[in-house]
């Protein structure tokens, strides 16, 4: 066992930073911008865990990942171990060690940031995934009794490859439903192959199968068949609904029929799930323009300028209503973005699309904002400057302002509880008012992180495992 060091020794360890592509080569192409730690690299970062006796970190997760555990063991040379540790509570180490916005949950918890910078526990997480790949260490579920109970997942993104696991790992016969013709959900229509390449994502949905999981794709719940006839039809005992929020809010701005206007799901869709960006290799176009504004400042916003960025856009922007502060994006695609030469432009709001004679986007107007008292959700609320507009001459705007749940299943099952905006209402076992139906991931939050939705697939298994050993408890089939 490697000694370990005292805790001075480990704070004069300064946080390593993982190997990067540079930036006037990657903006050709999309091939993943970060490429992570190496064992040295890797050992060395574990090496600055204090080991605290009772660790923040893990509670900062939100699937409860043994943190502190599985640095250990990388600490210890044991990378099996370590893999082990992880995959005891997250499925998908190799897809959250690369997209998960570990500052703002396990990394924010950590002692060592309190003073120093906090461990990487995210690319120490991918680094043991990846480890995992190379060096042919996946060993999946243990055998487990089969219950003979068929459950279905419908959506195949964070929360319902999460729920499906962990279910299979129970002893369920467990379908994954997917709509499009890929299964991953969100995390291969929305996210850049630039941040998470398709083969890490193509690999994780195979060893799901390797569990014994089914996927069908080209099946939409809703109409297909219905959540009911699943459930009175199909054979499946309980549902779990996990179809995210796949549904784009726009700005309500003069100006957004004009060509050129894309949501940012609509536009990464087409190149991530679709290959737009390889046409006419590929079937679907994608159009382009040499000027492009981006509207957002969260992930997805980053995500469409880089992909715009690439895809041949020489003037690129981000507009954004409030400062630098208040972003949403994770701090490390921010300076991508601006290393990739894309232009931030904080303080400044949209108010119309400026269109040519032929129904092209030729500009966007913006204005100038301040910042005043802070709003609901804790930010300083933008505040119009008068007369500061002026026109950003554009070919192209693309708008990635929030997205809302797609109503199918809400209006193909009856009954079925809806709050605000058309998410699902469930209580905090992500149970709905409906007997054998279990909800999570966008459809109940109405948008947030890979992370939480896999938060959500781990406690809607644990749900539904209890309802289903109580159905057979009732039925005689257990003791």
């Amino acid at each position: 066992m490697t000694p370990r060091l005292n805790p001075k020794e480990r704070v004069r360890i300064k946080r390593q930073r993982p190997r990067e592509g540079l930036p006037a080569s990657r903006v050709r192409g999309f091939e993943e911008v970060s490429h992570g730690y190496g064992e040295f690299l890797a050992s060395s970062e574990a090496r600055r865990c204090l080991e605290c006796r009772d660790p923040a970190c893990t509670r900062g997760c939100p699937v409860g990942v043994d943190i502190r555990g599985f640095i250990g063991k990388i600490v210890d040379g044991d990378m099996a171990g370590a893999i082990a540790r992880i995959r005891a509570c997250n499925f998908l180490p190799a897809i959250t060690g690369r997209v998960c916005p570990q500052e703002s949950q396990c990394e924010a918890a950590c002692v060592m940031g309190r003073k120093f910078t906090p461990v990487a526990i995210g690319l120490l997480e991918r680094f043991v995934a990846d480890y995992e790949t190379e060096h042919r260490l996946f060993r999946g579920a243990p055998p487990v009794a089969r219950h003979g109970q068929k459950v279905a997942i419908v959506g195949s993104g964070p929360a319902g490859l999460t729920c499906a696991a962990d279910l299979a790992r129970r002893g369920y016969d467990v379908t994954v439903f997917e709509a499009l013709h890929a299964a991953g959900g969100v995390l291969r229509y929305g996210i850049p192959e630039f941040r998470l390449p398709k083969r890490i994502l193509d690999l994780e949905i195979a060893r799901l199968g390797q569990m014994g999981v089914t996927v069908v794709t080209n099946f939409l719940v809703g109409r297909t068949a219905t959540v009911d006839e699943l459930l009175d039809g199909w054979g499946f005992e309980a549902v779990f609904l996990g179809t995210g929020a796949g549904a784009p809010t726009f700005l309500g701005i003069p100006g957004e029929g004009l060509n050129g206007v894309y949501s940012a799901n609509e536009f990464l869709t087409r190149v991530n799930l679709m290959g737009a960006h390889r046409f006419p290799e590929s079937d679907t176009p994608v159009y382009m323009a040499r000027s492009v504004a981006v509207i957002g400042g969260g992930n997805t916003a980053l995500d469409a300028v880089r992909t715009a960025r690439r895809l041949g856009a020489a003037d690129a922007y981000l507009v954004y209503r409030r400062s630098r502060a208040e972003m949403p994006a994770r701090k490390e695609e921010v300076r991508h973005a601006e290393e990739e030469g894309i232009e931030l432009m904080l303080l400044a709001s949209p108010t119309r699309i400026v269109g040519d004679e032929q129904g092209w986007v030729a500009g966007l107007e913006v204005q100038r904002m301040k910042l005043g008292a802070p709003d609901g959700s804790g930010r300083r609320r933008p505040e119009p400057v008068a007369g500061s507009e002026r026109v950003l001459p554009v070919g192209a705007v693309i708008e990635a302002v929030g997205q809302r749940p797609n109503p199918i299943i809400q209006k193909t099952t009856p009954g079925l509880a809806v709050g605000p905006g058309g998410v699902v209402v469930t209580d905090e076992h992500q149970r709905t008012n409906r007997d054998g139906v279990f909800v999570g991931g966008d459809l109940s939050r109405g948008g947030a992180t890979v992370i939480l939705a896999m938060g959500d697939g781990q406690r809607a298994a644990l749900a539904i495992d209890g309802y289903l050993a109580e159905k057979r408890t009732r039925h005689g089939d257990e003791p």
